[in-house]
């Protein structure tokens, strides 16, 4: 097992709130996205709350923000799974049917491997990023950074716009 491995949370902030029949697609998707997420070559851990996904995790008062975070191996497997998977790609094509724009809404981080990170962990690397930029504490696809223990990262270029 390698020494580290990638983090990466995004949030969403609902349009409307979650159970709206306005959302019903992305909600209906969940549980078939992120079970392609788990059978990707990869991945190693998601969160998830009272259901199979996390949108009942708080992330933050707003009720209607929602948090997604995973751990995978490295920045080319989690690019893998965003960037290529049929799926995937649908609902990220979708996204500004339901969510509002948010400037900064994901961060990736290098991990110990076998650390889970929290989600206030993962809101803390988004404001990083917000604050410095891309960093070795919270970088992007476009510029990742080399783990600590030297696996490489390269940049991986949004194919969803």
């Amino acid at each position: 097992m390698a020494g580290y491995q990638l983090a990466q949370i995004n949030i969403a902030r609902f349009r409307l709130p979650a159970d709206h029949v306005a959302n019903r697609d992305f909600m209906d998707a969940l549980d078939a996205v992120n079970a392609i997420a788990e059978a990707s070559d990869g991945f190693v851990w998601r969160l998830v709350g009272e259901g199979n996904d996390a949108t009942d995790v708080a992330v933050n008062d707003d009720p209607h923000v929602i948090a997604n975070m995973s751990v995978w191996r490295d920045v080319e497997a989690l690019a893998g799974f965003v960037y290529r998977a049929p799926e995937h790609l649908a609902i990220m094509r979708r996204r500004k049917e339901w969510f509002d724009p948010i400037a900064v809404f994901q961060a990736l981080w290098w991990i110990p491997a076998g650390h889970r990170p929290s989600v206030a962990e993962g809101v803390a690397r988004i404001d990083t990023l917000a604050a410095n930029g891309p960093t070795a504490e919270a970088f992007t696809f476009k510029q990742p950074f080399v783990a600590p223990d030297g696996t490489p990262a390269l940049p991986v270029q949004d194919e969803c716009a």
